[in-house]
C-alpha cells in the first residue's frame, strides 16, 4: 500500500497566504516563505502553492516567490496558478518546484497536458479539479479559480486528464472548501475509483477524523488542508500520530 501523504496548501494572493470559505471571504494567513519553512520543519510530506488569482487576472505566476520558497525548504513542492504554456512549466521547474498544478489551461488546451507529460514526465504534472455538486452523484468542473462553470462532469474529466498524461489529481470540493465540515467523501471516492493515478482530497478538513475518512472511506492517496494548519488548530505531528494509530501507512515525523 502506498504511503498516505499529508499536504498543507498555501493559497497566495497579492504576495500573502490567504484562506477563505468556498473560494471567497479570504483571510490573511501569513508570508508564503515563512509558512513554507514552518511546514518543512513540521515534516509535512509535501507542500502545494497556488497563486489563486493568476488565471482570473490573466497573468503569469510569481516566479520570484517560487524561487524563494524552493530555496527555503526540502520537502517536495507543487506550484499552480496561471500556467498556460510549456515554457511556463519549464520556468517553474527551473525555479525549483518539483511538480506543477494545471487547472484552467488543461481544460482549454488538451495538447498542453499531453506535451507537458511527454516532455517533463507525468510524475510532475498535477491536474487540479475544482468541483461543485450539481446533482445526485454529479459534480461539475469549474475553472478560473472557481468562477466559471464548464460542461465537464468531474469524473469524466478526471479520466480524460489521466488519459492525456496527468500523473496526479488534486480534487477540491468547492462546496466544502474552508467549511471544516469534512471532505466530500462521495466525490473523492468516485474520482479515486475512476482513475489509476493518485488523488489528493481537498476541501473541508476540520478534524483529525475528517482526514482519516478522506483516506479510508474516500480512498484518496493524500489529504490537502489549509485552515486547520495555518491557524494552529491541528499540527502535522498530530495528524501523523492519529492516522498511524488508525493503521494507515504514514511517513514518520
Amino acid at each position: 500500500m502506498l504511503t498516505k501523504r499529508i499536504i498543507p496548501c498555501l493559497d497566495v494572493k497579492n504576495g500573502r497566504v490567504v484562506k477563505g470559505v468556498r473560494f471567497v471571504s479570504l483571510r490573511d494567513a501569513g508570508d508564503p516563505v515563512a509558512c513554507a519553512v514552518a511546514y518543512d520543519r513540521e515534516k509535512a510530506d509535501e507542500l502545494v502553492f497556488l497563486d489563486i488569482t493568476a488565471s482570473h487576472e490573466n497573468r503569469p505566476i510569481l516566479l520570484e516567490m517560487v524561487q524563494k520558497v524552493a530555496e527555503s525548504i526540502y520537502i517536495p513542492f507543487t506550484v499552480g496558478g496561471g500556467i498556460k504554456t510549456i515554457e511556463d512549466i519549464r520556468e517553474l521547474l527551473k525555479a525549483g518546484c518539483d511538480k506543477v498544478s494545471i487547472n484552467t489551461a488543461a481544460l482549454e488546451d488538451f495538447e498542453l497536458l499531453r506535451q507537458a507529460s511527454q516532455r517533463f514526465g507525468s510524475q510532475c504534472i498535477v491536474v487540479a479539479i475544482d468541483a461543485k455538486k450539481t446533482g445526485l452523484n454529479q459534480w461539475t468542473v469549474f475553472t478560473h479559480g472557481g468562477r466559471r462553470a464548464t460542461q465537464w462532469d468531474t469524473v469524466d474529466w478526471a479520466r480524460k486528464a489521466e488519459s492525456l498524461g496527468a500523473g496526479e489529481i488534486l480534487l477540491t470540493s468547492m462546496d466544502r472548501d474552508g467549511t471544516k465540515g469534512g471532505y466530500d467523501l462521495d466525490l473523492t471516492k468516485s474520482v479515486s475509483r475512476a482513475v489509476r493515478i493518485p488523488v489528493i482530497a481537498s476541501g473541508g478538513a476540520g478534524t483529525l477524523e475528517h482526514l482519516y475518512e478522506a483516506l479510508s472511506i474516500g480512498e484518496a492517496n493524500a489529504v490537502l488542508a489549509a485552515s486547520i494548519f495555518h491557524f494552529g488548530e491541528i499540527s502535522i505531528a498530530q495528524v501523523k500520530t492519529f492516522l498511524s494509530g488508525k493503521g494507515l501507512p504514514i511517513r514518520a515525523v
